[in-house]
This record gives structure tokens, sequence and C-alpha cells, in this order.
């Protein structure tokens, strides 16, 4: 015998509300803070999101800023390639 009822996850307190767009949407960003990611000092599986935009390496206790939702956005890739280039061309 199958379950009567789907399971929502991290919808499960907005029930049938906001449209399903909305709802997955916000699944895919709230799994996404939630999960455990790669430490760009250490390299190990062990960095958690502290609060909006703070996230901290449980090994090597490493703090740094990052995107809302994750450690690495794709403007800050942009921005650290940019910085590079500069310093390399200036020496």
């Amino acid at each position: 015998m199958g379950r009567k009822t789907k399971k929502v996850g991290p919808t499960r307190g907005l029930g049938t509300r906001y449209g399903a767009t909305v709802r997955k949407r916000y699944v895919k960003v709230v799994t996404e803070a939630k999960k455990i990611h790669k430490c760009p000092h250490c390299a190990s599986e062990a960095v958690k999101r502290v609060s909006v935009g703070i996230w901290n390496c449980r090994k090597c206790d490493l703090t740094f800023s990052g995107g809302a939702y994750t450690p690495v956005t794709k403007l800050g890739v942009v921005a650290k390639r940019q910085v590079k280039s500069l310093s390399s061309s200036e020496t």
C-alpha cells in the first residue's frame, strides 16, 4: 500500500499557497543554503551557513563572506578573476 500524502520537504509550512513555481524556486534556494559546501581554504566538505552571506568552515575555522545562499557566486568568481588580472598586469 502506498503513501496517501506526498512529501513536500522545505515547503511544508507554505501549504497550497503562493503557486507551484514559487514553491519550487523556494525549495531550490533553501536546499542549496542548507547543504554542506566545499571550503575554499582547506578544500574539505565542512562549510555551513552562519547567517546571510556569512559562511564558516568547521574544520579549519575559516569564516568568510559569500553569497546569501551559496558561499561562492558567479559574480564573485568574475570579480576575483578581474582583481587577479589587474594585480598581475601591474608587476
